[in-house]
């Protein structure tokens, strides 16, 4: 049932990871491969285990042991092959406990007569290593030996170990009466029943888990040969697994640039007629390409690039070309200065022909935000508090998607008398100018709130020339791929592990401007396409819940 459904589960949401388990729990379960009547039962094991033990307490090499529970018919999770035992652990099996010797003795180079002291952080992708004098190497481990993770987060992990002393985070398993094959051990800790181990554990990150924690726990115990069967086909199918992860990441490697090679050929059109007959040819392949959501991603962002470039909505000759609607700007902006209701701007500098990053369509035209703005200003630098009957502050994590959201909010109470200059109005666009590097220059526009919202020094304020800039456009043309490669990137500074953008870098920022009119026929065409691209998204979605539910189903009727 396993094999003839890898494809459903392969690409399934986490399928392979899934099947790695499935593989694992089939495998300590006994049906992965088939017993072996010739084969000796586990029962006949654990006879010559107690009597290596009796022999080993008479001849004082070893205590006696506490005898340890019978094991309840209740207890027993599954049933086993005949010729399996269910064992307590400490039946068989012990673990000893690491040194932690003093960081004084630390030394980051091999020294004659050193040794690695193995912590956790070396036994995965990124080993820091260190060294200690062997003398004071504690417990001692080889690449042979099974190691656990102790403490915290780590928990339950399970490792091969590497040559040198190891640390008190970790654990080595012990099999001294040989019951397993070290491989099949490795495969059953790793497994869920192994796993089942270290469930409900509650100690700190320094406690860590005890013998009296895992002793009485079950495992299960087949035979020695069917083990090392056993161990033979789960590396078979960990290795197909292995092929699968790959194929899977060279097939999306593929596909986004695919995606992206088609959908550079939309942005590359030159005219809307060339746009046309680009379109029609991606058009035919969308089922193949549209089949994820990051493909969608990539569509909605090229959509806004055609836009923005003009080759998304037709022009019309009758519209009043941008060049009259920025002697408007100028004549209102003149206006509010000499009413005091704005400050007077510094002239900016004219955008030569060797500065634009695209040709645009007749009537419109290359201007700085600077012009297009009537106020930019940075937010409070008061702290919040959390008291939701202050003013609500909106933050950096409040701009999302060329939105501004309403969720998380923190709040303020205005002890410096600077929050009534500093409200949002509707329409208001607010800038991302410091956070982590692909967040900076981020905007969102402010839609309005049922109660007064500011906002903090995390943030600028774009309030446009009302009437004259569509505050929607230009928030959708500072969220495209166009701005961030040929606006933002160029002039990101980093500062203390955050990327940051100053309010002068911000009025210099070029923007390719439409008439008035168009842009409103821009936002109403963009906004009817990503709503596509969003029910998209959603049918997606619904697809790999379907999938996944399936995948869950063929794993629940396998096991």
């Amino acid at each position: 049932m396993l094999l003839p459904n890898l494809d459903l589960l392969a690409t399934a949401p986490e399928g392979v990871a899934r099947m790695r388990e499935l593989i694992l729990t089939l495998a300590v379960q006994g049906k992965l491969v088939p017993q072996d009547a010739s084969d000796e039962p586990a029962s006949e094991l654990l006879k010559k285990i107690r009597a290596e033990k009796d022999r080993l307490i008479a001849d004082g090499k070893i205590k006696r042991d506490k005898p340890l529970a019978e094991i309840a018919e209740d207890e027993k999770t599954v049933e086993l092959p005949t010729t399996w035992e269910w064992v307590r652990f400490g039946e068989i099996l012990d673990f000893q406990g690491g040194g932690q010797p003093p960081k004084s003795n630390f030394s980051d180079v091999p020294l004659p007569d050193y040794v690695q002291l193995i912590q956790i952080r070396d036994l995965g992708d990124k080993p820091q290593p260190v060294y200690i004098p062997r003398s004071l190497g504690a417990k001692f481990c080889t690449s042979a030996d099974v190691m656990v993770g102790r403490y915290g987060a780590s928990v339950g992990k399970v490792f091969w170990g590497k040559d040198g002393a190891y640390n008190v985070a970790l654990v080595k398993m012990v099999d001294a009466h040989r019951a397993f094959d070290v491989k099949f051990l490795y495969q059953l800790l790793v497994s869920p029943v192994g796993q089942g181990l270290f469930v409900g554990i509650s100690r700190s990150a320094q406690d860590g888990f005890n013998k009296n924690d895992i002793e009485p726990k079950l495992i299960p115990l087949p035979p020695l040969a069917e083990q090392s069967r056993i161990v033979t086909r789960v590396e078979e199918l960990m290795r197909l697994c292995d092929a699968l992860e790959a194929k899977a990441r060279l097939e999306s490697t593929q596909h986004a640039q695919l995606v992206a090679t088609l959908l550079a050929t939309l942005t590359a059109s030159a005219t809307p007629e060339e746009l046309a007959a680009n379109w029609h040819r991606v058009a035919t392949h969308f089922d193949l390409l549209l089949d994820r959501p990051e493909a969608v991603d990539a569509l909605e962002q090229t959509i806004l690039q055609l836009a923005v470039r003009g080759l998304l909505v037709p022009q019309d000759p009758t519209d009043e070309p941008v060049s009259e609607l920025l002697k408007k700007i100028r004549t209102e902006k003149d206006r509010l200065i000499t009413e005091g209701k704005i400050k007077r701007d510094k002239p900016l500098p004219p955008i030569a022909e060797d500065e634009k990053p695209f040709e645009l369509p007749p009537g419109w035209e290359w201007v700085r935000m600077g012009s297009l703005g009537a106020a930019f200003d940075y937010g409070t630098s008061q702290k919040s508090v959390d008291d939701p009957s202050a003013i609500p502050v909106l933050r950096m994590g409040n701009i999302q998607g060329g939105r501004v959201v309403m969720t998380n909010l923190k709040y303020l109470v205005d002890r410096e008398g600077d929050l009534p200059a500093l409200l949002l109005q509707k329409d208001d666009l607010l800038f991302n100018r410091t956070n982590s590097y692909d967040l900076v220059g981020k905007t969102g526009l402010f839609e309005g709130f049922h109660r007064e919202v500011t906002f903090a020094s995390y943030l600028i304020r774009i309030k446009l020339m009302n009437g004259l800039v569509g505050p929607q456009y230009v928030d959708m043309y500072m969220n495209t791929r166009d701005c961030r490669v040929n606006e933002i990137e160029p002039d990101l500074t980093q500062q203390t592990g955050q990327a940051n953008y100053n309010g002068t870098k911000l009025k210099s920022i070029r923007i390719p401007l439409p008439p008035l009119a168009e842009q409103s026929r821009i936002v109403a065409r963009v906004t009817s396409l990503r709503a596509l691209c969003a029910d998209l998204r959603q049918r997606l979605t619904a697809a790999r819940d379907t999938q996944a539910q399936l995948s869950e189903a063929l794993v629940a009727e396998v096991n």
